[in-house]
């Protein structure tokens, strides 16, 4: 059996299915049902039916055909090197707005890569232009129901988008949309907004018209540009104002109206970014429409905010004990605000702990990016060296790679604690655990890790 394509089995989930049936790393995947699998499209698509025939080339060179009896949608504990099981695509557009092409030289090869890969939009929630998803990719996204697709629009003005991306199919890109609506997959969308660019009368457009694919399209986030110092020869734009988030503000909050009389859903949602820089206050949770775009950085510090309040009041529920002590947290300047609210009640109702904020500017990518996820180790060190950082240094998660205890520069959660000579405590994205760490409460699932 040579197939045109093989899928060497990387690991096998522990209980699952591929363990029961004897399967381990080496193996190779050859057929499922007697088809051939070109990527993940196909092999998500095939391993949904409740009755599989599964044919496998082990190590030795033996082929196994197994015959599984599963539930609909149950997965079989695969795990591939490759998660696309294919090579990944890159982009081929020039976006004005791109982040990547205003990182400074020197950094690690693979954060230099675009990409723009369909199939990342279903196992990782990227979000993709279109204009590199063949028409056959589009069908087979339409045959196997696959949803929900995560598109960057940025305009639906097609000839700006063509300068937007500096793509000349940009624009004939979008009537892509169109099928995937009359086919009813489900969609989200996002808006990188420019400063003269595609916001004003433009972003008014771009709204209303993708308004009109709702209920398909879910949600639509818009969020300013990120501007590094790093801009050499790139095209020439310029950070919003505040009076310009208040704008866009006063726009999202006009559509939002309409859309919750039409669909009964917000629709168009504010990155967090544009009501910090208005200095005007967040929404409430159900303004978030389920959280849809968290990713996007949209309802973030409003469903933090929640959780901490919810874990605050538990805490006094049920009169936990703590000891008092001193704890650092570093975060971007943008979020530092909400830190020191939070910190400072904390402080108020817990006599003897002291939470010490220290925002870090960014001075790897400049001045205007604000977010903590972009911090770099060297900026850690240089800033917080010599500053009272207490027992423990609280970081937030997402500075550091997935997976690994690495940072944007590749300086290591190890070598932090090395150079500022602290103990150092990872925060993951909940409010719950912000609290924990800011009080230094074990909780009881930490008991047994």
């Amino acid at each position: 059996m040579t197939g045109k394509k093989q899928h060497r089995i990387d690991g096998i989930v522990p209980g699952s299915i591929a363990e029961e049936l004897g399967l381990s790393a080496g193996d190779v995947l050859l057929t499922v049902n007697g088809s051939e699998i070109s990527d993940v499209f196909d092999y998500h698509y095939l391993i949904h039916d409740e009755e599989l025939v599964v044919l496998v080339r082990k190590q030795n060179g033996e082929e196994w055909e197994l015959e599984i009896e599963k539930d609909y949608d149950e997965d079989l504990g695969i795990e591939f090197f490759n998660g696309l099981m294919d090579h990944y695509r890159s982009c081929r557009n020039k976006c004005i707005f791109c982040f990547i092409d205003q990182l400074p030289k020197g950094m690690r090869d693979t954060l230099y890569f675009k990409d723009d890969d369909s199939r990342l939009s279903f196992l990782q929630g990227n979000y993709v232009t279109l204009t590199n998803l063949s028409d056959q990719d589009l069908e087979r996204i339409i045959a196997y129901r696959l949803a929900p697709i995560n598109i960057s629009v940025h305009t639906t003005d097609p000839a700006l988008r063509v300068m937007m991306l500096n793509n000349r199919f940009a624009g004939e890109a979008l009537k892509k949309i169109d099928r995937l609506f009359s086919a009813g997959i489900e969609m989200n969308g996002q808006i990188v907004l420019c400063r003269g660019v595609n916001d004003g009368r433009n972003l008014e457009r771009t709204i209303s018209d993708l308004t009109g694919y709702m209920p398909h399209m879910q949600s639509v986030s818009v969020v300013p540009v990120g501007l590094s110092k790093h801009r050499e020869g790139l095209y020439p734009l310029e950070p919003f104002t505040k009076e310009d988030a208040k704008e866009v503000l006063a726009v999202i909050h006009k559509w939002q109206k309409i859309c919750l009389k039409r669909a009964g859903i917000h629709f168009i949602h504010a990155s967090d970014e544009w009501y910090l820089l208005a200095e005007e206050p967040l929404p409430q949770e159900a303004g978030y429409d389920g959280y849809l775009q968290l990713e996007n950085g949209v309802g973030m510090l409003r469903l933090l905010l929640d959780e901490f309040d919810e874990a605050f009041l538990e805490i006094q529920k049920e009169q936990l004990s703590y000891v008092p002590h001193t704890v650092s947290i570093a975060t971007g300047r943008l979020a530092a605000p909400i830190l020191k609210q939070l910190s400072a009640r904390c402080m108020e109702h817990f006599p003897g702990v002291t939470i010490l904020i220290y925002p870090i500017r960014n001075d790897f990518f400049g001045e205007r990016i604000t977010v903590s996820g972009l911090l770099t180790g060297q900026d850690l060190i240089g800033q917080l060296s010599g500053k009272n950082l207490g027992e423990k240094l609280l970081l937030p998660c997402n500075l550091l790679r997935k997976g690994e205890e690495v940072l944007l520069d590749d300086v290591t959660v190890s070598d932090l604690k090395t150079a500022l000579q602290v103990d150092i405590d990872i925060v993951k994205s909940s409010g719950q655990d912000l609290l924990y760490r800011m009080l230094q409460i074990e909780r009881e699932e930490e008991k047994y890790e």
